[in-house]
């Protein structure tokens, strides 16, 4: 995130580059960026004559090249943006000689997304003393949160943890899915707003009381009869809450809180730092620490592991989803 605005703000200096190229398995920044440039180094009126789009399944190396070795028609510059280059990954290293001597009255954009070329080999070296090169890392699950508050930050809204925790929970951890439904929310809601659960539900369909985290934190607590009142809401809704992302959250809290009980220091800050958690759920934790002893954390995680192999139809094969996961709550909070 950080590398992306300092692009940004670069280019917003004047300080633009030849080659631009853009790769990673995270495709959020390379569209950002890429849209960025399509809209902001040419004026409107220029870019009808210089600025153009390539395809890489339409396309080869020579062609771009071509394209990127024109000179720009009354303006400064052209741009030459190359979208889906991964699908000219067998030939990309033929860039280096385009990139080694780049035209500078082109900005040549590759988006190169989901892939990433080899850091030891020629195309990248020379890029990296020509042009830019922007890696987009995916996140893993726990950093989405705040990536979330810090977005709606950015652009003059708050988010309560929960309500954060509740979108990672039901849109994982594209960033591209998740920003989509946040401007969503940006349109109903005016500036200013904090976003609470109750928003979430009402907006994007996410049930504030029937949910993954809802149903953690009632496993955490040991409140048999809320943690059964979510799952038979699971039953009745399996499409919306497959068992599998309910077993693998299950399975991450457990093992965490495995990694809680090897803590020598359990002050607040100490635990958010090491299970890599939103100081707002170490409560929860806590609580689940005591309720949880090593030993039961243990069973409970070969618990989760017996009942993931029993949903893909190894030795209950006849036993619905639902029931699977009743039993297994029965087994973990007996």
């Amino acid at each position: 995130m950080d590398d992306a605005k300092q692009i940004v703000t670069d280019i917003q200096k004047g300080n633009i580059k030849p080659i631009y190229f853009l790769m990673g398995e995270e495709p959020y920044y390379v569209d950002k960026i890429s849209d960025f440039i399509a809209e902001n180094i040419l004026s409107e009126e220029e870019r009808g004559f210089n600025q153009m789009v390539i395809y890489g399944r339409d396309s080869n190396i020579e062609e771009i090249v071509s394209n990127a070795k024109r000179y720009p028609m009354m303006a400064e510059r052209q741009v030459v943006i190359v979208k889906e280059a991964q699908d000219l990954s067998r030939t990309i290293e033929k860039l280096v000689d385009y990139a080694a001597n780049p035209q500078p009255t082109t900005v040549l954009v590759v988006c190169y997304k989901y892939k990433k070329i080899d850091k030891r080999k020629k195309l990248h070296k020379t890029i990296s003393k020509t042009g830019v090169i922007f890696e987009g890392k995916r996140l893993y699950e726990n950093q989405v949160g705040d990536w979330i508050i810090k977005t709606l930050k950015s652009r003059n809204y708050g988010i309560s943890p929960k309500a954060a925790q509740m979108l990672v929970e039901f849109l994982g951890t594209d960033l591209g899915k998740i920003d989509n439904e946040l401007q969503k929310l940006q349109l109903i809601c005016p500036a200013g707003t904090t976003i609470n659960p109750e928003i979430i539900e009402e907006n994007i369909g996410i049930s504030k009381d029937f949910n993954n985290f809802e149903l953690r934190k009632a496993v955490g607590e040991r409140d048999t009869l809320k943690a059964h009142r979510i799952i038979n809401y699971f039953s009745q809704n399996p499409k919306d809450n497959p068992m599998i992302v309910t077993v693998s959250l299950l399975f991450s809290f457990f093992s965490q809180l495995l990694q809680y009980h090897g803590l020598s220091d359990k002050s607040k800050p100490a635990v958010a730092k090491q299970l890599k958690v939103n100081p707002y759920f170490v409560s929860d934790y806590v609580t689940a620490g005591r309720n949880y002893p090593m030993k039961k954390v243990s069973h409970v995680i070969s618990l989760l592991h017996e009942t993931d192999v029993k949903s893909k139809g190894v030795g209950a094969s006849n036993v619905s989803q639902g029931d699977l996961l009743k039993e297994l709550l029965v087994k973990i909070m007996n």
